[in-house]
């Protein structure tokens, strides 16, 4: 049984992604005094009183340029088209809606507008005063009841004030099948990275078949990690679109800033990063830090070579680039790729069996004997190393963990294995067991010691 999805709606600037984040209690999304800073659908769980739900923050509806209170940046302004469809697909898929006006502001054209718009639907609809912190805008909150869209509640997303009272008519208006749970998500995440403008938005589009993130050819459009949840041959999946990664020296401050930081804990959190790299570029120093990222927080990886329709082909195109790509990412090379066009679809129906595939490999487990006959023959094919004459002596391995695997050796000295015969060993495993796409982590501990 699904989860109900709360629409958080409103003209730019009134604190759609201030009351988000306070939902679902944590800073997701991006919160900034220019109206217009978000522009995609941002989508996370909540829960109130044991009822779980999806809540989704949107860009601003915007009408006519001529009713904002505050100007929209002339980044931004660019954006109105598809911010308001943004609104509008969030307001069709949603079962409740919460329109936020400004309870400081007093109802504006912009808003009479956007409720005339959710009036044209049959879904149940809040509205929510915010910035009413003070007596004097609690009282003027009451002009929202104009809208004609029923209860008002003055609330301070700031602060948390009136929250509960506004989630209780929440979780009311929630469809007769709403479900509780205990919040776990087993999906599969498969986060989509990459330096700006290499194509993330246009992948996830095409990956969805629909347009689900907002795509144009200027650089840093998506600024929050966006989750989509869909699923695919019976697997659950959440895709991750994230805003492009920018080396550190070029990335601005205030919200580009914490844009990245946000796709860097989407990394983190995911299952299999789809690595983007642009065919015309090719591999970018920032190419080679971002896989570096997704290598440092153990998160398996595809590598996806995008808008590979752009470059001209003979018999041997992939093969050399390939080469060139490995050479490059030389501490990727357990990783698949796979060169795909976001714009035509060219191979993209191959990408979602590949992650699952990959994601599946996180949870393969070694026999133990299998295993240290493995480390037996390794061992006697390459001796291990030495140092002022001690040489590293492997007593015994065993696969302690999984997502990621995880191999515990049990040694005479840890400070023996160098880094260089680590490697060789992860070598070895993967000519018997490849865990395609999934990073090892290797674990020394003297005999005796107790394993993590």
């Amino acid at each position: 049984m699904r989860k109900p999805m709360l629409a958080l709606v409103g003209r730019p600037n009134v604190g759609k992604s201030t009351l988000f984040n306070r939902l679902i209690g944590r800073r997701l999304a991006v919160v900034s005094e220019v109206p217009g800073t978000t522009r995609d659908r941002v989508q996370a769980d909540a829960e109130w009183n044991g009822v779980e739900f999806f809540v989704v923050d949107t860009g601003g509806i915007e009408v006519e340029a001529g009713f904002h209170t505050a100007p929209l940046s002339e980044d931004s302004a660019r954006f109105l088209p598809a911010i308001r469809a943004q609104a509008s697909i969030a307001i069709e898929a949603a079962d409740v809606v919460v329109l936020l006006v400004d309870a400081q502001a007093g109802i504006t054209a912009a808003d009479e507008e956007v409720a005339g718009i959710l009036r044209r639907t049959t879904k149940p609809i809040i509205v929510a005063a915010n910035k009413a912190e003070g007596r004097s805008a609690r009282e003027a909150a009451v002009e929202a009841y104009a809208l004609g869209l029923g209860e008002v509640f003055p609330i301070s997303a700031l602060h948390g004030m009136g929250t509960g009272d506004l989630l209780d008519a929440v979780v009311d208006a929630f469809p007769a099948w709403t479900a509780t749970g205990d919040g776990k998500d087993d999906s599969t995440k498969i986060a989509i990275v990459g330096r700006p403008n290499v194509g993330k938005s246009s992948l996830l589009n095409r990956l969805l078949g629909e347009d689900r993130a907002i795509v144009s050819p200027i650089a840093g459009t998506t600024r929050d990690a966006i989750d989509t949840h869909m699923e695919w041959e019976g697997t659950s999946i959440t895709l991750i679109d994230t805003a492009g990664i920018r080396r550190r020296g070029r990335i601005d401050r205030g919200v580009e800033r914490y844009s990245v930081l946000r796709a860097l804990n989407a990394i983190k959190r995911a299952d299999v990063a789809l690595l983007l790299i642009d065919a015309e570029a090719g591999v970018t120093a920032q190419d080679e830090h971002i896989a570096g990222y997704i290598l440092e927080e153990n998160t398996s990886v595809i590598v996806l070579v995008n808008k590979w329709d752009a470059i001209e082909k003979d018999t041997y195109t992939m093969v050399g680039y390939t080469k060139q790509l490995r050479a490059a990412l030389n501490f990727l090379d357990y990783v698949p790729i796979l060169f795909v066009s976001a714009l035509t679809g060219q191979r993209v129906q191959k990408i979602l069996p590949s992650a699952v595939e990959v994601d599946a490999a996180r949870y393969e487990r070694v026999p133990t004997s299998a295993l240290n006959r493995l480390i037996r023959d390794a061992a006697a094919r390459h001796a291990p190393p030495s140092k002022s004459g001690r040489r590293l002596k492997i007593y015994y391995a065993t696969q302690a963990a999984v997502d990621p695997p995880t191999f515990v050796f049990f040694v005479n000295d840890p400070r023996l294995a160098h880094f260089s015969y680590q490697r060789y060993l992860q070598n070895q495993i993967r000519e018997q067991f490849p865990f395609r796409g999934t990073p090892l982590k290797l674990r020394f501990r003297a005999r005796g010691e107790a394993s993590p």
